[in-house]
């Protein structure tokens, strides 16, 4: 049987929180120190550890049939390669910034002047979708440092907290680019493993599912259940079982993490008591 082969970044944060994934949905992966493939122990995967940069035309050669990268790598060298999933981790931005002593607000007041970038194609996409006109300084690496060192008047860089942009007195004028860790497939990619994405995307979609959402049970008394089932979403709707004591029932339902101190405001104050909310390791629906 053919094994789908999957690459990660070989290190760093992205390639943590992609193994992290794996073991999620269920994937035991025997990785040493170094090493540059390892094969799952319990389905059919090999997973390469190699350059972010050079994953993108690893995908459009064939090399590897699927990947977890960056968006925003996808967006400047991943031209015919589809995002399968979008997998709600390393967000981060692709930003204009300027030295704090510039009055540049914007991508187009940047007209005539020196951006220094490892981002071309987004930043040409950009300055054409502006009409502005501006020169690029192409640099791999360090790119905050290029105003300092006069060899520029702007950056384009991937921003995370802004702390790296603090240090270099530099400040965010423009996000061109939002981008988060994504799954993408090779346009080569053959219908057998096809068949073993599907399965990967199905676990994939059952966990990330599971992590916006959290499972809230509680206590009310009967006159206050309607009152208490109009507040809570639930997947179909809430569950009710009666409890031991008269008069009671306990409410089970699934809410939005996002929502989760509004609501539960909402159903002390409909007369909602003992109320627990547990994490979901799994959401199939």
């Amino acid at each position: 049987m053919s094994k789908l082969r999957l690459a990660v970044q070989k290190s760093g944060r992205l390639n943590e929180d992609s193994l992290k994934l794996l073991k999620a949905i269920g994937i035991s992966i025997d990785n040493g120190k170094d090493q540059l493939k390892a094969s799952a122990r319990n389905f059919p995967l090999e997973v390469f550890f190699l350059r972010n940069g050079d994953i993108p035309q690893y995908l459009r050669d064939g090399v590897v049939d699927i990947a977890i990268i960056g968006e925003n790598l996808i967006i400047e060298k991943g031209n015919n390669i589809d995002v399968v999933e979008k997998l709600g981790f390393s967000k981060c931005r692709v930003s204009i910034a300027v030295p704090k002593t510039s009055d540049a607000k914007s991508l187009a007041d940047l007209a005539g002047k020196k951006i220094a970038t490892s981002y071309p194609k987004t930043v040409e996409k950009f300055l054409a979708k502006a009409g502005v006109e501006a020169n690029l300084h192409i640099i791999n690496g360090s790119v905050e440092i290029a105003p300092n060192i006069g060899l520029a008047d702007a950056v384009c860089d991937i921003v995370s907290s802004g702390s790296t942009l603090f240090k270099n007195n530099l400040k965010e004028i423009e996000v061109l680019v939002k981008s988060e860790a994504v799954l993408v497939k090779s346009p080569q990619i053959s219908a057998e493993n096809q068949a073993v994405l599907d399965k990967i995307q199905f676990r994939l979609q059952s966990v990330l599912a599971a992590r916006k959402n959290k499972y809230v049970l509680l206590n009310a008394p009967n006159n206050k259940v309607d009152d208490i089932i109009n507040i809570l979403p639930g997947i179909k709707s809430p569950t009710i079982l009666p409890l031991a004591q008269e008069g009671w029932s306990s409410v089970h339902s699934v809410i939005n993490k996002n929502d989760f101190w509004d609501l539960i405001d909402e159903l002390r104050a409909a007369g909602a008591e003992g109320i627990l909310v547990c994490p979901i390791e799994n959401m199939i629906q």
